[in-house]
């Protein structure tokens, strides 16, 4: 990574930090809420700081959070799954009001979540699905539709292609989110819901790249010098589909530094970063599929109905647009986090 998206992304850490400072110490005030010992208190797991668009999304909470006089105890997991387990084994033994957490993985959880079932402690799954043999163990969940993302993704590219001939295969490169993890999957099951159903379109490789732009990085460079181009073997990639734009940049940074342009690849990616949205004026981006990272205020409405021992809705879903090299370019204006 180049000195200047790792000096950006120092700000927004810093940044983050100076939120939850910010959150933490206007705590020390007691209100009226506090003093009566009707102070919501939310326990809320992130699974760590790897991207823009999961720093606005934990800014996101934190701010809804101070906005509506709940107070927040947070956790930071560093995207390990042993972290999670014990920061929601943690709001437990503290006696929280609600637990949020956002899973890096789908399984896992069953024996923590009874622990809070047990303790009385409703839970929300926060932006990613879990697999549970027992869905009374959390309230809800709140995040974006991931399968739903994955298809408009492929729409974009029936869409640009739709005059090309059927007998000339474009070739695809899936650069996919962490393995096991329900964004990767739905987002992955989406696209190909759409592209099955269009024999021009092949993929011809798909690989793991844990949603990090190091790892868009790798895998970008891997290619080009196993292949001495882009291409997979004696087929070149036409269409580059990344599930987040941490991955899509890691990838375009492999590109320049290979000399290839980005224009001489479609490029669909996924979160809905402002410069990925600007990218598009320039041609190094073809499609930008927004994934909402804004769930803070929508939580804290689910978090204020579980504590006034109302239920919630199984599943609330965060809305995001698309954005793509066929819009007039003032649809972008403010756009992107």
């Amino acid at each position: 990574m180049s000195e200047g998206p790792r000096i950006k992304k120092l700000g927004k850490i810093i940044l983050l930090s100076a939120v939850l400072c910010s959150f933490l110490a206007g705590c020390k005030k007691k209100t009226e809420s506090e003093e009566d010992g009707s102070q919501i208190i939310l326990g809320f797991s992130q699974i760590g700081a790897e991207s823009e668009w999961r720093i606005r999304n934990t800014e996101s909470i934190l701010e809804a959070a101070a906005q509506n006089g709940i107070q927040i105890i947070y956790e930071n997991a560093r995207q390990k799954q042993e972290n999670q387990l014990q920061a929601i084994h943690s709001f437990i033994i503290s006696q929280v009001d609600v637990i949020a957490f956002v899973p890096i993985v789908e399984t896992g959880w069953d024996n923590v979540l009874q622990e809070a079932k047990d303790a009385g402690i409703p839970v929300i799954v926060v932006d990613r699905m879990i697999k549970t043999a027992d869905k009374s163990l959390y309230a809800g969940l709140i995040g974006e539709d991931s399968f739903s993302e994955g298809k408009k993704a492929a729409e974009f590219l029936v869409k640009k292609y739709k005059t090309s001939k059927p007998d000339e295969p474009l070739n695809i490169l899936e650069i996919s989110g962490t393995e096991n993890s329900s964004p990767a999957y739905e987002r992955a099951r989406g696209f190909r819901s759409v592209i099955q159903k269009e024999p021009k379109f092949r993929i011809i490789h798909s690989e793991s790249g844990d949603f990090l732009r190091s790892k868009g990085h790798e895998i970008g460079n891997k290619i080009i010098s196993f292949n001495s181009g882009l291409s997979i073997g004696q087929n070149p990639i036409d269409i580059i589909f990344s599930h987040n734009d941490a991955m899509t940049w890691g990838v375009l940074d492999a590109l320049r530094e290979n000399n290839i342009h980005a224009t001489t690849v479609t490029i669909v990616t996924i979160d809905g970063e402002r410069k990925s949205i600007e990218a598009l004026t320039y041609g190094a981006i073809n499609c930008v599929v927004e994934c909402n990272p804004n769930t803070g205020p929508k939580l804290c409405e689910l978090v204020k109905l579980l504590h006034e021992g109302k239920p919630i809705p199984p599943v609330t879903y965060v809305d995001g647009e698309v954005f793509t090299e066929f819009d007039s370019f003032t649809k972008f204006a403010g756009k992107g986090f």
